[in-house]
């Protein structure tokens, strides 16, 4: 990772995220199957973890298994959530001309 100059923070999440799956299994992760790849996402989408934090725990079992195992086939078996974003509020032209209106002086 630091060849790559991941920063502190992301190889501190990954090995977090590794250290996770490999509390799943009950072992070492380097021993683990598709099966096992396959129960743990569903695992995690069953105790509720939301997409960004399950896609950043694809990321590093990803790098875990192609760079450092060389193991690209279990790569090749994590799948990314999808992640639906939700518009945000937008005040109306009412809304923003009481807004203005409200203020006591330019500066406000």
């Amino acid at each position: 990772m630091e060849i790559r100059r991941f920063g502190y923070e992301t190889q501190r999440n990954y090995i977090r995220d590794v250290a996770r799956f490999a509390t799943f299994l009950g072992g070492p992760p380097d021993t683990a199957t598709a099966e096992d790849v396959r129960r743990f996402q569903i695992e995690q989408v069953d105790l509720g973890v939301p997409a960004p934090t399950m896609n950043a725990i694809v990321s590093a079992l990803r790098f875990f298994f192609t760079q450092t195992l060389d193991r690209p086939d279990l790569a090749r078996k994590l799948a990314r959530m999808r992640h639906v974003r939700k518009l945000p509020i937008v005040l109306s032209h009412d809304e923003v001309a009481r807004l203005l209106a409200a203020t006591t002086c330019l500066k406000h």
